[in-house]
């Protein structure tokens, strides 16, 4: 089970060339999260999307808070 787990972790890791992190306001409320990706731009739309999770209920509120402009965004080669 830790073999596959190390495999899995490594996988997911191995293409990922860029972390972001980026922080987001909505509502009068605010989060930030930060993502890997191969590109800046995926690693921002994933880093953008978890950042909206924990601040944003039901899917109206999803859309809204991912049409959002990041309040702040920091990448960074890895």
């Amino acid at each position: 089970m830790l073999a596959v787990a190390a495999l899995f972790f490594f996988m997911t890791n191995a293409r990922a060339k860029v972390q972001c992190r980026v922080c987001v306001e909505f509502r009068g409320r605010s989060n930030c999260a930060t993502a890997l990706g191969p590109t800046e731009q995926a690693a921002r739309e994933g880093a953008h999307t978890t950042a909206c999770g924990p601040i944003a209920s039901g899917m109206d509120e999803q859309i809204g808070c991912s049409r959002t402009p990041p309040a702040a965004v920091q990448c960074q080669p890895r």
